[in-house]
């Protein structure tokens, strides 16, 4: 029952918050007040406008706004965003462009499930559709998922991998960002031994930490530091009766979020204090820097407690797929037994949740693949996410990325776009 009403209580003072903005902004935009010459009329208006949005974007997952691209012809291609295929955890989406000729790249986006909805990586989807036909991992949130769909663990996680690559086909490019990246590989090694016919032709690991104690950050020593039972006691709550997943247990986004702002509190204090000045002098818009970013970046989904449970304990804390003793319903997997598999490492020089040399410890795993196939990137001035998402990403990874790609893919191919797709 305890872990029920801490969640309600959450909701409610999220909704509380929201209800507080809302009302700051309602009476302090009367006409009349107009009149009065007093800045913290304006100021208070503008705070309550900013709070308001703020804590509604917290329950809202985030439209893919992916509308119309704009081909290498010069020509606009409307796109249509296809299920390929719907499972209860999350479903594998396709960004399907009207009216282009494929272009020898399919790439599989392998979206992080660790807070954040799969629109985070709406730009990143966006710089590789001019030259890529774009599959990605869209996550659902634990709350909205009944209890008796079951349990969602991270070996129920590589296994959904393993089917949406063996649905979109061997000649896949799996480019998997932060959280998914040792499971990306470890469904890689399992397809090796399993159904070597349906493995894709590149693996690229970007931010991902494969071996979390090759270089420390506040995560990993966070993960090292609390015990697996502080972890239940204080992490997990209850769904309550609000959703259809009332009853399942979950690692909340809005604790989580709590976590995300706490790392870089002052950064967030300002951006925020900046925002609700610019909207008290009329200098904000709906759709501003500051309100792009934040709406996509407050929007928190829950995550099932046996996936948050076992990526601690297995992926961090025990370092299976670090020392390869990863199993999956019983049965080992080898990462040695990738022979064909062209992988590469992305790496930021600032990354500080997954810092360098925790990613590129994949290669070394590798042990069945030659060196040729092997291919690793560091990127000194990019922080974690500059190096899938940010300025470093679009003009010197993602090129990088699609010459690996190009390199190692039998099938035609179209030249690359000189830019990427604007949002």
């Amino acid at each position: 029952m305890k872990y029920l009403l801490t969640y309600d209580m959450m909701e409610s003072i999220r909704v509380s918050n929201q209800w507080l903005g809302a009302t700051a902004r309602a009476m302090c935009s009367y006409p009349q007040l107009g009149l009065v010459a007093n800045p913290a009329i304006k100021i208070t208006a503008a705070w309550g406008e900013v709070m308001e949005r703020s804590f509604e974007r917290m329950v809202v997952k985030p439209d893919w706004n992916i509308q119309i691209m704009t081909g290498a012809d010069g020509r606009d291609h409307s796109v249509e965003i296809q299920v390929v295929q719907k499972r209860p955890f999350g479903d594998l989406i396709r960004f399907n462009v009207a009216g282009r000729e494929p272009t020898g790249r399919k790439v599989l986006l392998v979206a992080p499930m660790s807070g954040h909805y799969a629109t985070l990586l709406r730009s990143t989807v966006l710089s590789l559709l001019p030259d890529c036909d774009v599959y990605i991992t869209d996550w659902h949130n634990a709350r909205d998922i009944p209890v008796s769909v079951g349990k969602f663990d991270v070996e129920d996680y590589t296994l959904y991998l393993v089917d949406f690559m063996k649905e979109i086909g061997p000649d896949t490019h799996v480019i998997a960002v932060c959280q998914p990246a040792p499971l990306a590989l470890a469904a890689t090694a399992y397809l090796a031994e399993e159904d070597p016919d349906a493995q894709p032709r590149t693996l690229t690991l970007i931010g991902g930490p494969i071996d979390p104690d090759a270089a420390a950050t506040d995560v990993t020593d966070f993960g090292n530091r609390v015990t697996m039972g502080q972890l239940e006691q204080h992490m997990l709550q209850r769904v309550g009766f609000k959703y259809k997943g009332a009853g399942r247990m979950v690692y909340p986004g809005l604790q989580q979020l709590s976590s995300f702002i706490a790392m870089n509190a002052e950064k967030h204090a300002k951006a925020f204090t900046d925002q609700i000045m610019r909207v008290a002098k009329g200098e904000a818009s709906e759709h501003d820097k500051h309100n792009r970013f934040y709406d996509e970046y407050l929007a928190v989904m829950d995550m099932t407690a046996e996936f948050y449970l076992s990526t601690v304990e297995r992926i961090f804390k025990g370092l299976e797929i670090a020392e390869n003793r990863f199993t999956v319903a019983g049965k080992q997997v080898d990462i040695g037994k990738i022979t064909t598999v062209a992988v590469k490492t992305v790496e930021g020089g600032k990354d500080d949740i997954s810092a360098p040399g925790q990613c590129v410890a994949a290669l070394r795993l590798c042990t069945g693949l030659p060196e040729s196939k092997k291919a690793s990137y560091l990127e000194p001035d990019a922080g974690h996410y500059g190096i899938f998402a940010g300025k470093s990403w679009r003009n010197k990874i993602r090129p990088l990325v699609l010459d690996f790609i190009d390199a190692n893919c039998d099938v035609p191919k179209t030249p690359v776009a000189s830019g990427v797709a604007a949002e």
